[in-house]
């Protein structure tokens, strides 16, 4: 018997390699070899929507604004079937993290970026 959606527990999400605005090599699936851009993430499905990969048709019925027809859009893909591409040494590889100090207003605070494996370039902005 199902459980009501009151007492079914939130998913607990994890931490993912890619984030919004990555460019990405597709590893798997009917677009693999490709690359493009991450539009959206989202950390509890552990799916990434990327422009130009994965298009769908979706097919609209006409309303009172119009837009009706058949249009076609990204549908979201499955993060395991991405991989991060630097954008210093243009190599597909998986990120390591750093531990960099940021200073502010004479506050010193630990951040964690991330950072290529193979050219050692920073991949986030601290």
């Amino acid at each position: 018997m199902a459980k009501d959606r009151a007492q079914v527990k939130p998913k607990k999400h994890c931490r993912l390699r890619v984030k919004k605005n990555d460019t990405v090599y597709v590893q798997a699936g009917k677009d693999r070899g490709s690359e493009g851009k991450v539009i959206e993430v989202n950390p509890m499905t552990n799916r990434a929507t990327v422009q130009g990969i994965n298009i769908v048709k979706r097919h609209r019925k006409e309303g009172k604004t119009g837009g009706g027809g058949i249009t076609e859009m990204p549908a979201p893909i499955h993060i395991s079937n991405l991989v991060v591409v630097c954008p210093h040494c243009k190599a597909h590889m998986r990120p390591g993290k750093k531990t960099v100090e940021r200073r502010r207003d004479d506050q010193v605070k630990i951040v964690h970026v991330r950072q290529c494996r193979k050219c050692g370039e920073q991949l986030d902005q601290v």
